[in-house]
């Protein structure tokens, strides 16, 4: 979910956080929500009414009259804006494409909530409302090796561009230093995606393998960062792993691209052989593969922009995006190869 929180005009951001130090490190609000419907109306996911409308293309005559041409099989996703109460486009879709609300899947999450003992974390508004979230937390963390906390947590997400169907992805943060993490697990196990529907006989089967997602990946994950934390990691071992996974630059490459290069080396040594947040696991794989989680989420330099006008959202954003996510996918399988 790498793209911006929106955010109104008066500065208002459509998300909501149970918590002060959210899962993703956005947003300020510290509300509880107890069920779905809390979340959303919190996060201004509520009331949008997304529905089609034929798309046209504005062209003119040849005495300069304007016209509204229609795109056959087109349409626009509409949504009204849950700031201002203006109607504006999310995407382009095409004939077959059905939008659903947000509030349509509110008993589904309940149900997950109400299954699991999980509690409702945070739900927001991504890229313009082009993409919705809602996220839970699982009553019990893991304690890998008996030492290192690993919570687990359910994000539901959905478009209203066509882009993406509705789906569930699990992923674990490591307490002690928050790290977002997306293990390279089977795909089957970390990410699960849905038929959209009002059936409520649909949403509880849906439910359900969305928590037996969640229990596989779970077993899955804990047992594989239990054989990482049991072997053992050299720190020459540690140094070819990142050779592995930071390449070095090019002889010919520019003096600052070898100096960053060097802190960036520098830092990692730093986060595998001598930083806080890895001394219950120091000189495991385990230690190994956390060093670069954190190294990503922490310490990789950042860029801002228009999205991103401040050092904590610009950090936020570039850990999880696609780049990092892959990254730590590719560390994880290293690590556990």
């Amino acid at each position: 979910m790498a793209h911006e929180i929106e955010t109104a005009a008066d500065g208002r951001a459509a998300f909501f956080a149970a918590r002060k130090s959210a899962w993703h490190a956005l947003g300020t609000t510290t509300v509880e929500a107890q069920t779905a419907e809390a979340a959303l109306e919190l996060a201004y996911l509520s009331g949008w009414n997304v529905h089609k409308a034929p798309l046209t293309a504005t062209s003119t005559d040849s005495d300069g009259n304007e016209l509204h041409l229609p795109v056959n099989g087109k349409y626009a996703t509409v949504r009204t804006n849950p700031f201002n109460g203006q109607r504006e486009p999310l995407g382009v879709v095409g004939k077959v494409y059905q939008p659903i609300q947000n509030e349509e899947h509110t008993e589904l999450l309940n149900q997950l909530v109400d299954q699991s003992g999980a509690r409702f974390e945070t739900a927001g508004s991504l890229r313009g409302g082009r993409e919705v979230f809602v996220t839970m937390k699982l009553p019990e963390h893991m304690l890998v090796g008996d030492v290192d906390p690993v919570d687990l947590y359910i994000a539901a997400m959905n478009s209203h561009d066509g882009s993406a169907p509705f789906r569930f992805v699990v992923t674990p943060i490591r307490v002690v230093c928050a790290n977002t993490q997306r293990a390279a697990l089977n795909n089957a196990v970390s990410t699960f995606s849905i038929r959209h529907t009002r059936s409520a006989k649909s949403n509880i089967e849906a439910a359900r393998q969305a928590l037996n997602l969640a229990f596989k990946f779970q077993d899955q994950f804990q047992l594989a960062a239990e054989q990482m934390i049991q072997q053992t990691m050299a720190e020459d071992h540690f140094r070819t792993y990142i050779d592995k996974l930071f390449p070095a630059p090019s002889k010919d490459a520019t003096t600052r691209v070898h100096d960053t290069y060097r802190e960036k080396r520098n830092t990692l040594d730093f986060l595998f052989n001598e930083a806080n947040t890895n001394a219950p696991i120091r000189g495991t794989r385990w230690a190994g593969y956390q060093a670069v989680t954190e190294y990503i989420d922490h310490y990789a330099p950042t860029q801002r922009n228009q999205w991103a006008d401040n050092e904590k959202t610009a950090r936020a954003l570039s850990s999880l995006g696609k780049n990092s996510v892959n990254l730590k996918h590719h560390a994880f399988a290293l690590a556990n190869a």
